[in-house]
């Protein structure tokens, strides 16, 4: 389909896909290791299967562009016509890695983040529209995200004579409170040692095993020796870019400085952190981010008041040449009216119906839907604000085992909302659900009551839940904040599954054999482990340290085996520790 000169063609194509290994049945609210209300994930598979994605293709003349709805709504490939090369890095498989916020990042293409750094529906489907005007053709991703109720869409676009894409970010907030956010624009481009990146000068803040602030100098991959994060504090222009001369590719980014001045870097380095940079391929090539957004950094978060809409647009260059970035300017298109960007519901309509079918279910008095089975993981939206009186009056209506169950998810909404006092009430009044025990064990955790955390994990009866590993890891975590004196009913549940290797399982191990002082073989035990790289954790490295520390002996370097980053605390990441 052809519209002033642009084509847009909507396809679909298989892609081999590694699966995610979910982390247990325990709802994510208060979890530092994941995000509510979506699942947090633990493991990756090592082999792939085959998947079907769909796709859109924007395409003129000058540029060929490929945007999966399928994946969160990222452009998974910018081709430069004139000289018929990829500039994004674009793997051949889909290949999460430990990353926040649900542990399933997948590097590659170009994807916009929100309402938190790296999106929860990164990976997930997403709405898409069409739309064409006489000049410009459009496609616009997005959904309203569970977490908060708030309305994402991306625009990109493509006019006849355009030798770059534009990319249009509007959010808005139908709700009745404020609510916490950060947006960035994150461009994969593959990185080898003489990859440039053209960036600014000015200060900036330097993100590695360190924090300082450094002065911007003409930089090479070959100049970086670890992995680092770099955000520009001050700079003289708004543009920033990558050229790599040994692939002939190269990516730009301009935006308008007074609607999008963030500006960051992230390199994996040349140094012993480059094998992190080639987790999401099935080939030995290395990537960098080029990252651009509407906040100056990623230690905070704005907020979007109630009713309120934000936009802003940003232009990226695919190029086989260096180009010079005080030399690019802002390119002047006639875009629609932002009012015209649509907006769009819930995009998975199975995460929703039942919690919609509830409140429609109180609105008319009618027929209530049964409650979630529990291995299903699906957990209210703490995004969809008019779920109360409904929970409270299925409550009402009901008895036994579905009265019980909708206790459950009406207690986890109202710990995925952060209201930790009343979800406690709801929780600890529950009968006969496991799950809700446990939910019940982490919240008393994080409140100090660590006695009450001890009990609702003894009340767990299903044997099945007993023996999860989530449920395993808890247990002993808690037991283990109790004092010396629970030694031995550590060792009794642990001992019930020591042949899985279950990483979080083989954690708490080595963490016992520390407390019975066995520091040798807690030691053997860390190194001998298969871990997969994770980032922004640090269990093992704890671990590590302590071992040391009591063996007496140097703790670094941090053994690689470990698979844990060196990266210095920064950043607002997590949702919750």
């Amino acid at each position: 389909m052809i519209s002033g000169g642009v084509a847009c063609t909507e396809v679909r194509a298989d892609v081999l896909t590694h699966e995610l290994i979910p982390a247990g049945p325990i709802p994510t609210a208060f979890d530092p290791d994941g995000v509510y209300p979506y699942v947090s994930y633990v493991d990756t598979s090592q082999r792939p299967v085959l998947k079907q994605y769909g796709f859109v293709v924007l395409e003129n003349a000058k540029v060929r562009v490929t945007i999966c709805p399928d994946r969160g709504g990222r452009v998974t490939s910018i081709v430069h016509k004139g000289s018929g090369k990829e500039v994004l890095y674009a793997p051949d498989v889909i290949r999460p890695t430990r990353i926040l916020p649900r542990f399933g990042f997948v590097a590659g293409g170009i994807a916009v983040s929100f309402p938190i750094s790296h999106s929860p529906t990164q990976n997930d489907p997403v709405l898409h529209r069409i739309d064409r005007t006489e000049e410009r053709a459009y496609v616009t991703c997005g959904e309203r995200e569970l977490r908060f109720g708030m309305e994402w869409s991306v625009e990109y676009s493509l006019g006849a004579g355009d030798d770059f894409l534009t990319e249009r970010v509007v959010f808005h907030n139908p709700g009745r409170a404020a609510h916490p956010w950060m947006s960035w624009s994150n461009a994969a481009v593959p990185s080898a040692s003489d990859t440039e990146y053209h960036f600014p000068r000015g200060e900036v803040l330097a993100h590695s095993s360190t924090l300082g602030v450094i002065e911007w100098r003409p930089t090479q991959e070959a100049d970086i020796a670890e992995m680092t994060g770099f955000f520009w504090k001050t700079k003289d222009a708004n543009a920033f870019g990558a050229f790599t001369p040994s692939f002939g590719t190269g990516l730009y980014h301009v935006a308008d400085e007074r609607v999008a001045p963030g500006m960051k870097l992230w390199s994996y380095g040349v140094g012993k952190d480059r094998p992190w940079a080639t987790l999401s391929s099935n080939q030995d090539q290395p990537y960098g981010e080029i990252q651009g957004g509407p906040i100056n950094d990623q230690s905070t978060k704005l907020e979007l008041e109630p009713q309120e809409t934000r936009s802003h647009v940003e232009f990226w260059i695919p190029s086989d040449k260096p180009l010079d970035i005080h030399a690019l300017t802002i390119p002047q298109i006639d875009l629609r009216p932002v009012r015209d960007v649509p907006l769009f519901d819930w995009a998975r309509p199975d995460e929703v119906k039942v919690w919609r079918d509830l409140v429609r279910a109180y609105e008319s008095k009618g027929r209530l839907p049964q409650p979630p089975e529990i291995d299903r993981c699906l957990w209210p939206p703490s995004g969809m604000e008019e779920l109360n009186a409904p929970f409270k009056w299925a409550i009402e209506q009901t008895k036994d085992a579905e009265k019980e169950h909708w206790k459950f998810y009406y207690g986890t909404w109202l710990a995925g909302r952060g209201k930790k006092k009343e979800a406690i009430r709801v929780l600890s009044a529950t009968r006969g659900v496991g799950v809700a025990n446990a939910l019940l064990a982490r919240l008393l955790n994080t409140a100090g009551d660590l006695e009450g955390a001890a009990r609702a994990l003894e009340s767990i009866q299903e044997q099945w839940l007993q023996l999860h590993p989530q449920i395993i890891v808890a247990r002993d975590d808690v037991l283990r904040a109790l004092g010396t004196h629970t030694i031995a009913e550590r060792e009794q549940w642990l001992s019930r599954v020591d042949a899985l290797p279950d990483e979080r399982i083989i954690e708490r191990r080595v963490q016992l054999l520390i407390d019975r002082e066995e520091f040798q073989a807690a030691k053997r035990l860390l190194l001998s482990a298969s871990f997969q790289k994770v980032h922004q954790r640090y269990v093992r490295t704890a671990l590590w340290k302590e071992i040391c520390e009591r063996l007496n002996e140097p703790c670094v370097p941090i053994p690689a085996e470990l698979g844990e980053d060196q990266l210095a605390p920064f950043g607002a990441y997590r949702e919750f520790g």
